[in-house]
């Protein structure tokens, strides 16, 4: 079976080509049109297509849509509501909606050859769910979702048996953590749906001083679900402009709702297993790129073994609406790793680096040549085989600095362009890890978890201890 996965409605659109159950390829559309997310954020502009990943992907499968089984839409309309009978104000949501209606047409334009027909609308959660249990395990699983919002729901929990889904519970809009979050993010003059892990390093910074009052408004409802109930910040930090220095008081605020979405979390995922009796929990959805949430599922739910998704955020729902439908005929073969997008051969990157003007060698020892570079105190842009499918830099697209030098934490964010006091992650031998890291799963290969830096390391490699003693370690 040859299936196509788009996600195109919200953020981050995408696609992704499973074949036989085979993952074969995946990629953000934002890896070809080089704009971040593919589109801006808010409002979202949602007549665009992830055209340009959509035709890789069956370039690399050696596909023309017309010999395409099925092209999995990762938003079912009919499963939608209107935006007042969901409690929520969003003037862009009827022109979403008429959007996912023609959606079928849409992608026949954009891919001459392909049946309208072969289109089928894939739930939002159920796509986030397949994206990580199919994708990641082969056995049963438990798996929590946990977004903004899908059609008319922000959460879903269940289970799934084999390839089949059970699902035990959802929360009904307006209630949804995620959105909670992004309310937090605009408010501290940030980006909403864009950089919520902006708020999740700042959180580090801050006292978790208003928990408790925080929790009476946002908690686990002991039925599977949750509530969010609209917060009054400027009650606990007035509102910051974006670049303007953050306070002490929105660090606090950061570091309380912080506290608030782990509790919360943490008790559906007890309530789940006490459904389930489970061992393993797959996690997708934007809120499990928290990696910091994840590492408290880690370490205090019932759960052996916790394993979010790489590209938890709406771009792996493209993937998982293809493993969706893949998995009516055939069984999904679980993915290795993230670098599922594009690649270039030699030819190709010597090519690129003499367009951009800039010498091209091959030296006959790469990893000496890298290492005396990093040595002396230099900046490597590793570029290597097939990108990564998600929002973090793995190894495939990554800058390397010396962490040694505590320097180089404000000159890596200087090149990035990031705000100082966001982290950045180190990279380990899986056989040295232990000795250096503790807390956290290891191997730990997706920077999906937080782990403590032991003691003894925090002096030897400060660049990339953050003002925790944590480390996200890849």
């Amino acid at each position: 079976m040859k299936v196509l996965g788009v996600n195109a409605l919200f953020h981050d659109p995408s696609a992704a080509l499973v074949v036989d159950g085979e993952v074969v390829a995946a990629a953000e559309e934002e890896r070809f049109s080089r704009r971040k997310h593919g589109k801006r954020p808010v409002p979202f502009a949602a007549w665009e297509l992830p055209e340009q990943a959509m035709r890789w992907c069956l370039e690399v499968g050696g596909l023309t849509p017309g010999e395409l089984d099925a092209v999995g839409y990762s938003y079912d309309p009919g499963l939608s509501e209107p935006i007042d009978a969901l409690g929520l104000h969003d003037p862009w949501d009827e022109l979403r909606q008429t959007y996912a209606d023609h959606a079928p047409s849409f992608l026949a334009t954009a891919l001459p050859g392909l049946d309208p027909a072969c289109v089928r609308f894939v739930p939002h959660h159920v796509a986030h769910a397949a994206s990580a249990a199919l994708a990641l395990t082969t056995g049963d699983t438990d798996v929590l979702v946990l977004d903004g919002r899908g059609e008319a729901t922000s959460h879903l929990a269940g289970r799934y048996e084999g390839t089949r889904l059970h699902v035990l519970a959802g929360q009904r809009l307006p209630h949804s953590l995620g959105l909670a979050y992004e309310d937090l993010t605009e408010h501290l003059g940030f980006l909403r749906s864009s950089d919520e892990y902006k708020v999740m390093a700042l959180a580090s910074y801050g006292q978790p001083r208003y928990v408790d009052d925080l929790t009476t408004r946002i908690h686990a409802d002991g039925r599977g679900g949750f509530v969010t109930e609209k917060v009054a910040w400027e009650a606990y930090a007035k509102p910051r402009r974006p670049g303007e220095p953050w306070s002490r008081e929105h660090a606090d605020l950061a570091a309380s709702v912080q506290r608030v979405l782990e509790n919360t979390i943490l008790d559906l995922a007890r309530w789940l297993h006490g459904c389930t009796g489970g061992r393993t929990l797959a996690l997708a959805g934007g809120v499990a790129l928290n990696c910091v949430a994840n590492t408290r599922l880690y370490a205090e739910s019932p759960y052996a073994e916790v394993l979010p998704q790489p590209a938890a955020g709406d771009a792996g729902t493209a993937l998982g609406a293809a493993l969706a439908l893949t998995a009516e005929e055939d069984v999904p073969q679980p993915v290795s790793g993230a670098d599922l997008g594009r690649r270039f051969d030699d030819d190709e990157l010597a090519e690129a680096l003499r367009t951009a003007g800039w010498p091209v060698e091959q030296p006959a020892d790469l990893a000496r040549t890298v290492a005396e570079c990093l040595a002396q105190d230099g900046v490597v842009a590793w570029f290597q085989g097939a990108s990564e499918f998600g929002p973090r830099a793995l190894g495939q697209r990554s800058l390397l600095a010396d962490p040694r030098n505590p320097e180089n934490l404000e000159r890596l964010n200087a090149v990035k362009g990031r705000e100082s006091f966001r982290p950045v992650a180190p990279m380990v031998l899986a056989e040295a890890a232990a000795a250096i890291f503790e807390r956290g799963p290891l191997p730990s290969p997706h920077m999906l978890f937080v782990h403590d830096v032991r003691e003894e390391w925090r002096q030897r490699i400060p660049a990339v201890v953050h003002v925790d003693g944590t480390a996200r370690v890849q």
